[in-house]
């Protein structure tokens, strides 16, 4: 396994990035497919759309949205798909839309993943 990066997908593109995959449910704002290099767009192991909104971004919210997205990307088959693209690459960056580099949700997937990938080479998420 190599790098697990995080990165807003408004920032410039770097060869240093390696595979890039949105991992957004809703395409960024103002921004056109082709100025996005995305190699992938991986909508279902972003927060469900309830959860996302409910969140809306608020820090007080934050403990109580990390735990819950954490539950829902344990039983998603999407997540397995990532792990493998991670363990397959030297450098996997996960792109994100939001300005809050503090409270968004690619944070928390890439600190799943990692433990995941640390504990047991991704074998322990559960088919959907």
């Amino acid at each position: 396994m190599g790098n697990l990066l995080i990165k807003r997908i408004y920032e410039p593109v770097d060869k240093a990035d390696g595979v890039r995959i949105l991992v957004d449910r809703l395409w960024p704002r103002g921004l056109k497919k082709e100025q996005a290099a995305i190699d992938q767009w991986m909508k279902d192991v972003a927060p469900s759309t309830t959860l996302r909104k409910w969140f809306n971004h608020d820090p007080q919210k934050w403990p109580m949205f990390q735990q819950e997205y954490i539950s829902e990307l344990t039983y998603r088959k999407s997540v397995k798909e990532l792990i493998q693209c991670i363990q397959n690459n030297e450098t996997v960056t996960l792109l994100y839309a939001t300005s809050s580099h503090e409270y968004n949700h690619a944070r928390v997937l890439q600190q799943f993943l990692l433990s995941v990938l640390k504990s047991d080479n991704g074998s322990g998420i559960p088919e959907e």
